[in-house]
Protein backbone atom coordinates (compact mmCIF):
# COMPACT_ATOMS: atom_id res chain seq x y z
CA UNK A 1 0.00 0.00 0.00
CA UNK A 2 3.07 2.33 0.71
CA UNK A 3 4.33 1.88 -2.58
CA UNK A 4 1.09 2.92 -4.46
CA UNK A 5 0.42 6.10 -2.40
CA UNK A 6 4.00 6.78 -3.22
CA UNK A 7 3.52 6.35 -7.06
CA UNK A 8 -0.01 8.49 -6.80
CA UNK A 9 2.01 11.61 -4.85
CA UNK A 10 4.34 11.08 -7.72
CA UNK A 11 2.19 10.61 -10.53
CA UNK A 12 0.11 14.05 -9.17
CA UNK A 13 3.07 15.89 -8.94
CA UNK A 14 4.44 15.45 -12.33
CA UNK A 15 1.30 16.52 -12.98
CA UNK A 16 1.23 20.04 -11.27
CA UNK A 17 4.73 20.14 -12.38
CA UNK A 18 3.20 19.86 -16.11
CA UNK A 19 1.25 22.06 -15.57
CA UNK A 20 2.87 25.22 -14.08
CA UNK A 21 5.07 24.44 -17.52
CA UNK A 22 2.27 25.09 -19.13
CA UNK A 23 1.59 28.38 -17.14
CA UNK A 24 2.99 30.62 -20.07
CA UNK A 25 1.45 29.38 -23.09
CA UNK A 26 -1.78 29.69 -21.33
CA UNK A 27 -1.26 33.13 -19.83
CA UNK A 28 0.42 34.00 -23.29
CA UNK A 29 -2.64 32.66 -25.26
CA UNK A 30 -5.03 35.75 -22.66
CA UNK A 31 -8.29 33.34 -22.45
CA UNK A 32 -9.46 34.25 -19.15
CA UNK A 33 -11.58 30.20 -19.04
CA UNK A 34 -8.92 28.73 -19.83
CA UNK A 35 -6.11 30.38 -17.22
CA UNK A 36 -9.35 30.35 -14.70
CA UNK A 37 -9.72 26.76 -15.53
CA UNK A 38 -6.06 26.15 -15.20
CA UNK A 39 -5.87 27.37 -11.92
CA UNK A 40 -8.56 25.66 -10.42
CA UNK A 41 -6.71 22.58 -11.61
CA UNK A 42 -4.02 23.24 -10.08
CA UNK A 43 -5.11 24.20 -6.76
CA UNK A 44 -7.29 20.60 -7.29
CA UNK A 45 -3.89 18.82 -7.72
CA UNK A 46 -1.79 20.80 -4.72
CA UNK A 47 -5.56 19.75 -2.23
CA UNK A 48 -5.32 15.96 -3.09
CA UNK A 49 -1.30 15.69 -2.80
CA UNK A 50 -1.41 17.45 0.43
CA UNK A 51 -4.23 15.14 1.19
CA UNK A 52 -2.56 12.03 0.37
CA UNK A 53 0.67 13.10 2.19
CA UNK A 54 -1.40 13.49 5.51
CA UNK A 55 -2.64 10.23 5.15
CA UNK A 56 0.92 8.75 4.96
CA UNK A 57 1.83 10.53 7.93
CA UNK A 58 -1.39 9.43 10.31
CA UNK A 59 -0.29 5.84 9.22
CA UNK A 60 3.54 6.43 10.36
CA UNK A 61 1.91 8.32 13.34
CA UNK A 62 -0.28 4.98 14.30
CA UNK A 63 2.73 3.13 13.66
CA UNK A 64 4.45 5.51 16.74
CA UNK A 65 1.90 5.76 18.78
CA UNK A 66 1.93 1.56 19.23
CA UNK A 67 5.67 1.30 19.56
CA UNK A 68 5.79 4.10 21.95
CA UNK A 69 3.03 2.86 24.05
CA UNK A 70 4.98 -0.99 24.02
CA UNK A 71 6.22 -1.39 27.85
CA UNK A 72 10.41 -1.54 26.98
CA UNK A 73 12.83 0.06 25.52
CA UNK A 74 16.65 0.35 25.03
CA UNK A 75 19.01 1.60 22.37
CA UNK A 76 20.48 -1.41 21.05
CA UNK A 77 24.20 -1.94 20.84
CA UNK A 78 26.55 -2.26 17.88
CA UNK A 79 27.08 -5.97 18.85
CA UNK A 80 23.63 -6.52 18.88
CA UNK A 81 22.97 -4.76 15.51
CA UNK A 82 25.99 -6.69 13.59
CA UNK A 83 24.04 -10.20 14.70
CA UNK A 84 20.28 -8.89 14.41
CA UNK A 85 19.16 -12.22 13.48
CA UNK A 86 20.72 -13.53 17.16
CA UNK A 87 18.90 -10.82 18.85
CA UNK A 88 15.43 -10.94 16.93
CA UNK A 89 15.47 -15.21 17.86
CA UNK A 90 16.62 -14.14 21.45
CA UNK A 91 13.60 -11.43 22.19
CA UNK A 92 10.61 -12.12 20.36
CA UNK A 93 8.15 -9.72 19.19
CA UNK A 94 11.06 -7.15 19.53
CA UNK A 95 10.40 -3.97 16.73
CA UNK A 96 13.68 -2.62 15.82
CA UNK A 97 13.59 1.13 14.44
CA UNK A 98 16.86 2.90 13.13
CA UNK A 99 16.86 6.81 13.03
CA UNK A 100 17.11 7.03 9.21
CA UNK A 101 13.74 5.81 8.59
CA UNK A 102 10.61 7.77 8.26
CA UNK A 103 9.53 6.37 11.34
CA UNK A 104 12.81 7.03 13.32
CA UNK A 105 12.63 11.06 12.18
CA UNK A 106 9.21 11.00 13.26
CA UNK A 107 9.61 9.50 16.61
CA UNK A 108 12.74 11.56 16.88
CA UNK A 109 15.10 8.97 17.59
CA UNK A 110 18.92 9.58 17.57
CA UNK A 111 20.23 5.99 17.92
CA UNK A 112 19.19 2.43 16.57
CA UNK A 113 16.20 1.71 18.82
CA UNK A 114 14.69 -1.43 20.01
CA UNK A 115 10.68 -2.06 21.31
CA UNK A 116 9.20 -4.87 22.86
CA UNK A 117 6.44 -6.03 25.09
CA UNK A 118 9.45 -7.72 27.83
CA UNK A 119 12.97 -6.55 29.11
CA UNK A 120 15.72 -7.78 27.14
Amino acid sequence: MKEQEKAEIKRLSDMLDALNHKDVTVIQQGVTELIDQHMKEKEKLAAEIERLRNVRVSKLSVEAQKLAGLPFSREITKKEQADMGTLKKTVRGIVVVHPMTALGREMGLKVVTGYAKKAF
